[in-house]
Formats: C-alpha cells, structure tokens, sequence
C-alpha cells in the first residue's frame, strides 16, 4: 500500500476516549444494527513500573470504522462489565502477543475473551522473522511507531497527545493485519496451526499457576542460604513487600533482590542486616524490630531447605535426542518458520527420555505438531 492508501484507509477512522460510563453506553449505541460482529480488536495498557500492584490503565478497542480507548481508572468493575458484554458478542478478538493481556484480563476482572487470534502467531507461522508490532506494521503498511511511550507512566492522567497516538495505532491497523495474515495462512495450508496455537496458547495462560503464598518470597538467589538464612531472607521479604505498599511502589523501585540477599546473607552469618544508604530511618526502623522479631523465632520453625528443580531428572537418549532435533530443524528450514516452533529444546528432552511414559512425552504438544515431527 502507498502511504497515500494507507492514510486513506486508516488515517480517517473516528477515535473516542471513553472516560464515564455515558460515553462507553453511547459509543456501544452507536455501532449499526447491522454489524455481523465478526471481529474486533483489543490491546491494553498497564503501570507495573511506578505502582505497588499492576493496574490496567488503558484498554484499546478497534471494530470497523471505529476506533475507542477506555479508561478503566476511571470507570468502576460494574461500568466496565457494559464494555465485557460488549466484546463477548464478537466471533473472534484479535490481539497482538496476546499473553500478558490475557493474564491481565483475567486478573482484573476474571473474564478473557472467548475465542483470541494473535497477529504474532500468524506472524511467526507465515515465515517473519522480526514478528514485534512495530516490525509488522512497518513492513506491511510503511508505517514506523515511536516506542518511546513502551515504559510511560500509563496510570498519569491526562495522558499525553503522543501516548494517545500511540495508543490508538496498537489496535488501528490489527483487524486489516489479522486478515491479510489469515488468507496467506489459508494459501499455505497453515491456518488450522495456527487456530489450534490460539487456542492452547489461550488455555496455558488460565491454567498458569504463580508461586503460592509461601512461597512468594523465594527470589532467585535463595538455593544458596540455609535454613537459617531463607527464614531471615522470608523476614526481609515481607519488611520489603509491607514497605512498598506504603509507599505504592514497586519492589525494584524500593530495595532489589540482591540487597535483599545479602541482607539474609550477613544475618545467616550472625552480622548486622545494614540497608543501603537511601533507605529513610522509618522504614530502616521497621526493617531492625523485623529482623529482632525474627531472631526470636526457634529454628524449627525455619523453612525447609528443599531442593529446587526437584522433579524426575530425565534419563535422555542423547542419538533419539539429536534425531529429533535434526528432523525438527530440516522441517523447520523447508517451511521457513523457527524451529522453535515446531518444538522447543524440552519438548525435544521430554521426547527423547527413558524414564517417561508415552502419555507424558506428549503433554502439551499440539496435534500440528505431531504431525511435523511424525508423532501421530
């Protein structure tokens, strides 16, 4: 497309910043009564680099001829539900590296869309080899987006004319990309792949379990401190996260994990905790009564000093191994996409193991998949 074409196409669409539920009601009033809500777009926003918790700032909204940015700190959970209700009534939800919108949606509201298509799967599965937003929009429409609103404050309002542009473009040109890459994925006999990835990309995120509760405060780092040193790191964690609640702060803005560490380090060790410099006396303060508190705690009551990654260690035959991998990696080449995507390196171990059963090597590997690497 020239860019006279593409201002035409996409220059002209209508943007409305939502910021109360009349608006939100007025904007859903004004789509036809015809509309086939065949598809519509979506990307978000989120602050969690200047807040204790992550908070969805923005969430953009595209369907043909229209183009809306929501305000969800500005609108309450009950308002918002208008705009979920609206979304469901669509076939297909395209979003662009759709996994952390996904977390986020479920997160806040306990809902994700019912059926998402991702333009970076499409991306990937036709053969691009830079699939980011920006290296898409710019090889299939000649337009070039500024990344300097990628780590903006998204939660400071108003926001500013550039961050609205930016905004806006996460969604403008989706619905019109999703299409193009759906009939090349057609011509190419890969688009049942790439539903399928859709689809189980969509199910991994719901099904993705964090750290529990006991174990949030096991950073990277703790395999080395005894059980000494991790009920004293447990200590400076918890100081840490009541300290940048106060402050609603995220914990890398406040004290890092490896002071953290060799605070628990020197107490392990029967020395002063001492926090940096910049540390203010309150929180220094509340930081020595913790540590008192926890060294009056009897050690039989300290973590337990388990093991990490203590699951089956695999017994694999390295000749299956590298068979696998030379098939993976010749199939990869004759369809030009990352082998990567075929199977990554511990599916490859998982498939290549002695001491698993059949039914457990193929966990979590898709019927196209298979298929490719003559599983099925």
């Amino acid at each position: 497309m020239t860019p006279e074409q593409v201002e035409s196409q996409f220059g002209s669409i209508p943007e409305c910043y939502i910021d109360c539920l009349e608006d939100l009601e007025a904007f859903i009033a004004s789509v036809p009564a015809d509309e086939t809500y065949a598809a519509c777009s979506i990307d978000t926003e989120a602050d969690s680099m200047h807040s204790y918790e992550t908070k969805l700032c923005l969430i953009q909204f595209s369907m043909p001829g229209q183009l809306a940015i929501v305000d969800p700190l500005a609108l309450s959970r009950d308002e918002l539900e208008v705009l979920i209700q609206f979304v469901d009534r669509f076939e297909i939800v395209w979003m662009h590296g759709a996994d952390y919108d996904i977390s986020l949606f479920n997160e806040t509201f306990g809902w994700v869309p019912r059926k998402i298509w991702d333009t970076q799967f499409a991306a990937r599965f036709i053969g691009k080899e830079k699939f980011g937003l920006a290296n898409l929009l710019d090889d299939e429409y000649g337009v070039v987006v500024s990344k300097q609103s990628q780590k903006a404050d998204w939660s400071r309002r108003p926001l500013s004319e550039k961050m609205l542009d930016y905004a806006y473009n996460d969604v403008r040109y989706l619905l019109d990309l999703g299409a193009k890459y759906v009939a090349e994925l057609k011509a190419i006999g890969r688009f049942e792949w790439f539903c399928e990835t859709c689809d189980f990309a969509r199910s991994s995120v719901l099904s993705r379990t964090g750290k529990g509760k006991d174990d949030v405060w096991r950073i990277s780092g703790w395999g080395k401190l005894s059980s000494k040193g991790l009920h004293f790191l447990r200590a400076l964690w918890h100081w840490r996260d009541s300290e940048c609640k106060i402050l609603d702060r995220p914990a890398f803005k406040f004290l890092g994990n490896a002071e953290l560490l060799k605070m628990a380090e020197a107490l392990e060790n029967g020395r002063e905790a001492k926090p940096p410099h910049y540390i203010r006396s309150q929180p220094a303060a509340r930081l020595r009564e913790a540590m008192e508190l926890a060294a009056q705690v009897d050690p039989s009551e300290y973590p337990v000093k388990r093991k990490r990654g203590n699951g089956l260690r695999l017994d694999i035959d390295e000749k299956r191994f590298d068979a696998l991998r030379s098939h993976r990696n010749k199939v990869a080449a004759e369809l030009n996409v990352e082998p990567t995507m075929i199977a990554t390196r511990t599916v490859l171990e998982k498939l290549a193991s002695n001491n698993l059963d059949e039914a457990t090597q193929l966990e979590g590997i898709m019927s196209w998949q298979k298929g490719l690497l003559g599983l099925d």
